[in-house]
């Protein structure tokens, strides 16, 4: 896909990830639709540097927890707006390590609704949308732990492993008009509440002995979409660290 002059939107896009996928996506000449929560002052902010490197931009704050209707109030921002939407982005989640004993029902809701209904609902509204000729892409952001059996946050890995298995099915659904792709990264930021400690504990189990960046994912995140012949895939940027799961 030629880049220039396409329309995104991107869910969790003002801060984080999503805030540097939609900064990269800008400076390769697409414009964005900037969904948030809460982090409203951050959203302008991004917005505002959106604008500033020569593109259009919205934001639209919806609250993912319940998907239909947010879905729905994201998209009608957005063709507001633009009056059409060439990529979707799912980058918005929530990340909680719980396990058996400790994980309540309010838990397994909103990890379910925003992992993975969101996805879902936003992907259908992504396809009501489309016109004859036009093509485009989705991108799910998931995590390498959603294709490993492992210990600990256990809702979360379950939602994400969901968000792979509807991106292989979408994949196989919307095609040949819509690639659908996603991104696992590994050790990039350090979770909300954490400081750089967090990162430097998770290194000792990546391979090459460090952690990733923002620009790594924004590389992947290029590819998947400059592609015409990638569909269905999963796009590890770990390190390696999901190959040292559950190795002592």
């Amino acid at each position: 896909m030629n880049l220039e002059g396409k329309v995104a939107v991107i869910t969790g896009s003002a801060v984080r990830i999503g805030r540097s996928m939609a900064l990269a996506l800008a400076e390769a000449g697409v414009d964005i639709c900037i969904h948030y929560h809460c982090s409203h002052e951050a959203a302008k902010l991004t917005c505002e540097e959106v604008r500033a490197r020569g593109r259009i931009a919205t934001y639209v704050s919806a609250d993912l927890s319940d998907p239909v209707t947010a879905s729905a109030d994201i998209f009608a921002a957005a063709m507001t707006q633009f009056g059409k939407v060439d990529i979707l982005i799912n980058s918005a989640s929530v990340f909680e390590n719980k396990g058996l004993s400790d994980s309540t029902e309010a838990d397994w809701d909103s990890h379910l609704d925003i992992n993975l209904k969101a996805p879902f609902f936003l992907c259908q509204r992504f396809t009501e949308q489309f016109q004859p000729g036009q093509t485009g892409h989705v991108v799910n952001i998931v995590d390498w732990r959603a294709q490993r059996a492992g210990k600990g946050h256990l809702a979360y890995r379950i939602s994400k492993a969901g968000l792979v298995t509807l991106t292989e099915c979408l994949a196989l659904e919307l095609a040949p008009v819509i690639q659908v792709n996603a991104i696992a990264p590994g050790a990039i930021l350090p979770p909300p509440g954490e400081d750089l400690s967090y990162l430097d504990q998770r290194v000792q189990k990546v391979p090459l002995q460090r952690a990733g960046s923002t620009a790594e994912i924004c590389r992947a995140l290029l590819y998947l979409l400059q592609s015409d012949f990638v569909t269905g895939e999963v796009l590890t940027v770990a390190g390696g660290e999901q190959l040292t799961a559950g190795l002592e």
